[in-house]
């Protein structure tokens, strides 16, 4: 009996091992973006607002939309919410119709980076 007590006790304590290492292993993932990647608006957004799976650190999350030459457009204010911190946003001024690419870095709060990037298009 005892052998078979030994066992259902190592077998439960792998499993919480095992459930340890999966909840150790998860990066924050974008869950939504707003305007969605490769939208066609027909006008333009007054902001960028990226939804995250997980927490984020502000000090290390950003996000920038440049123009078709790369250039930055936003208005420098990108920052993780206060109240929700699985949301950062960036503000953005008057665009022209054309196509945008929004980059983004996401260092969620057990330290794991992440990185991407998408386009949308306005009025074209």
């Amino acid at each position: 009996m005892s052998t078979l007590r030994s066992a259902a006790v190592l077998t439960g304590s792998s499993l919480f091992l095992l459930m340890g290492i999966v909840t150790a292993s998860a990066h924050a993932q974008l869950v939504r973006a707003e305007p969605a990647a490769g939208g066609n608006l027909g006008k333009a957004p007054s902001e960028v607002t990226l939804h995250f799976s997980e927490r984020l650190e502000g000090a290390l999350s950003s996000v920038v939309v440049r123009d078709a030459a790369g250039k930055q457009v936003d208005k420098g204010n990108g920052t993780v919410d206060k109240k929700d911190r699985k949301v950062i946003r960036v503000s953005l001024p008057d665009l022209e119709p054309g196509v945008y690419k929004v980059e983004w870095r996401a260092v969620s709060t057990d330290t794991h980076k992440v990185t991407g990037d998408f386009t949308f298009k306005i009025g074209e």
